[in-house]
């Protein structure tokens, strides 16, 4: 095993990364998406959340789907 691993290291050599000027800028947007995403995430499923830990429901919980107006 090994042997396998410094033949393909005297293959291979040392490599360097390089990284442009356009690659902080995609890390910051995947991190930005990333952060987003997972908000949304769990904005849509906040309800469902609560409702297997004990709490009430979003639906019990607001009031956006009445039609009626409370005076």
């Amino acid at each position: 095993m090994f042997e396998l691993s410094g033949v393909l290291l005297s293959i291979l050599g040392e490599k360097t990364a390089y990284l442009d000027p356009g690659s902080g800028s995609i890390l910051i947007q995947l991190l930005l998406a990333a952060l987003l995403g997972a908000g949304l995430f769990f904005r849509s499923s906040w309800g469902k959340i609560r409702e297997r830990f004990g709490g009430k429901a979003a639906a019990e919980d607001d009031d956006f789907g009445d039609d009626e107006i409370d005076e």
